[in-house]
């Protein structure tokens, strides 16, 4: 199935060379959405990983630091 764009108000089949773009970027912007959705597992992990050993709840940290 050929991919559509609009080129200059004119609806038209992408080219080769637009398709293989469109794809790359495509596979890019996944692996840069899962990363940052890794970092942000990672980054809550740990950050609960210190409220265990502090002992605290997230809501006492927040009164505590807030």
């Amino acid at each position: 199935m050929a991919l559509k764009i609009n080129d200059n108000g004119i609806d038209r089949e992408m080219t080769t060379d637009e398709e293989a773009a469109i794809r790359a970027w495509q596979k890019t912007s996944q692996a840069e959405a899962k990363a940052e959705a890794d970092a942000q597992a990672a980054k809550q992990a740990a950050r609960q990983a210190v409220l265990d050993k502090l002992g605290l709840t997230a809501d006492e940290a927040a009164a505590l630091l807030g």
